[in-house]
């Protein structure tokens, strides 16, 4: 069983930047994507972004396009997000993925608890 823990989540404002972190342990595979979803306030939960394990193939959100860079350090099992120009609209909580890969919830395996991310003004 892989169990996945995210990290650096809190309050920000408006324009700040953030980096969240998720580290993997338990079982690995050969090979798998990564991925981080949101889930706002009075929403369903949504894609953000996800990386392959070569990390040579990347996917975003158009909401986030430009704003945030998923990326990954194999040695240490994690995946971070790096979070810029944040709004009001990126208020959610934040929840790291390990799978198949792709656009949906449905092809992921394992999931992290999430960690709340708040942006004022």
């Amino acid at each position: 069983q892989v169990q996945l823990v995210e990290s650096g989540g809190g309050l920000v404002q408006a324009g700040d930047s953030l980096t969240l972190s998720c580290t993997a342990s338990g079982r690995t595979t050969s090979n798998y994507a990564s991925a981080w979803f949101r889930q706002g306030p009075g929403k369903e939960r949504e894609f953000v972004a996800a990386i392959t394990l070569s990390r040579i193939t990347t996917a975003y959100a158009d909401s986030v396009k430009g704003r945030f860079t998923i990326s990954t350090d194999n040695t240490k099992n994690t995946v971070y997000l790096q979070m810029n120009s944040l709004t009001v609209e990126d208020t959610a909580v934040y929840y790291c993925a390990r799978g198949r890969g792709g656009r949906t919830q449905t092809t992921y395996d394992y999931w992290g608890q999430g960690t709340q991310v708040t942006v004022s003004s």
